[in-house]
């Protein structure tokens, strides 16, 4: 029997159960539909199709059965019209700015955006003669200095990385309304569980899926929530021509990744908490940022528009890149991979990795030094997470040879 999805759902229910609409076959779980092509039943009915008279599946490049399963559930948490699932997070931002701006246009983004991201914006999106203002995340007067009845789009990440820096989403949206822009937030550090930036005015939201949203590395994808016409209509035209489309096989982890992603989450948010609280006394850390401390600049702000902390705990060291290379290496059971969201924790030095194309003045303007560390904190036990870190940290000798 094919139950009817109830829009009064909670948001654990609508995580599990909204998109299947079981085949005549009956299946419980969602199926994978590995084909590139759907056939019609006629020259007719292929027409209609092409011509978008009838709705259906028509060529997997743009339509397939189990990425709209994940489309619709990732829709349905976020409180957005449309999703479009893309090849990775930056085709989603790619397909998000190549669909909705023209030579010319302006969008001001704020400079603690992923290090990918700025070479997207300055080196690739500038070709096509997309303007990029740059201001700090956390600096209101830049924001309103930048933003005028020029700008199209603006563009944030919150919290940030590597710094868990957060902006007043809904002071922000205003803002923009108030010049005729949009906002666009990358949610991949809260997901829809922690924050939903539509709810807060945001137009657009961003996501890796590769990261929480799978929650155990196993794939890449990216998605794109906001209404039907600029993300239902101008994205999705975008990928139908151009192509940066998610496999169906990722589709169908993604959509299974969201089954369990608020208990994900609840469990990541506290095991983040010790982390940070271990690091903010140990006297080789100079200082930590995680959005769940007290003393967070932007505390009153986390508590308003976030429903937790997040999993992503920086901190910087005493004695540089060379002590922090040795804590990382001192690691035994924390993986050295920039990637994060997964149930194993990660750490990585951002200068040198993930912030390492940026110029050393850019990274500057980011806050990312070189005795930064950034953690992706796991699933694992949070005793054996500090014990592992306590290897290089509480290792004087380290410290006295950098």
């Amino acid at each position: 029997m094919n139950r009817k999805e109830d829009p009064a759902w909670q948001l654990k229910t609508r995580a599990i159960r909204v998109g299947h609409h079981p085949t005549n076959e009956g299946e419980h779980s969602e199926p994978i539909f590995t084909t590139s092509s759907f056939v019609f039943e006629s020259a007719e009915h292929a027409a209609a199709r092409f011509s978008g008279a009838e709705p259906g599946n028509i060529y997997a490049r743009f339509t397939n059965p189990t990425t709209k399963v994940f489309e619709d559930r990732l829709a349905a948490l976020e409180g957005g019209e449309a999703c479009v699932a893309t090849g990775s997070g930056m085709a989603a931002i790619l397909s998000t700015f190549m669909a909705l701006c023209s030579a010319g246009d302006e969008v001001v983004v704020a400079r603690q955006v992923f290090g990918t991201t700025s070479v997207l914006f300055n080196k690739y999106l500038a070709k096509f003669g997309l303007n990029v203002k740059w201001v700090d995340l956390t600096d209101w007067a830049q924001w309103e200095a930048a933003i005028t009845d020029l700008t199209c789009w603006v563009f944030v990440e919150s919290p940030s990385n590597p710094l868990c820096e957060v902006v007043d989403i809904a002071r922000l949206a205003k803002l923009a309304h108030t010049h005729g822009a949009g906002l666009i937030v990358d949610n991949c550090f809260c997901t829809p569980i922690l924050q939903q930036p539509l709810a807060l005015g945001a137009d657009i939201v961003i996501h890796s899926a590769t990261k929480y949203l799978d929650g155990q590395g196993r794939a890449i994808g990216g998605a794109v929530v906001g209404n039907k016409t600029q993300v239902g209509e101008e994205v999705r035209g975008f990928l139908r021509t151009c192509g940066p489309t998610m496999a169906p096989f990722n589709a169908w982890i993604f959509a299974k990744g969201l089954e369990t992603l608020a208990l994900r989450m609840q469990a990541h948010c506290d095991h983040a908490t010790q982390v940070a609280e271990f690091l903010v006394n140990h006297p080789q850390v100079t200082h930590v940022n995680f959005p769940g401390l007290a003393n967070h600049p932007q505390a009153e702000i986390i508590a308003r528009q976030q429903s937790g902390p997040g999993a992503i705990v920086s901190f910087a060291v005493v004695g540089g890149q060379a002590a922090a290379w040795k804590v990382i290496n001192a690691t035994q059971m924390i993986s050295i991979t920039a990637n994060l969201g997964d149930a194993k924790t990660t750490i990585t030095h951002p200068a040198t990795t993930t912030h390492g194309r940026l110029t050393p003045q850019q990274r500057s303007e980011a806050g990312i030094g070189n005795g930064l560390i950034r953690l992706a904190i796991g699933l694992e036990d949070p005793i054996d997470i500090i014990r592992d870190l306590q290897r290089g940290l509480d290792n004087e000798f380290l410290f006295s040879m950098s």
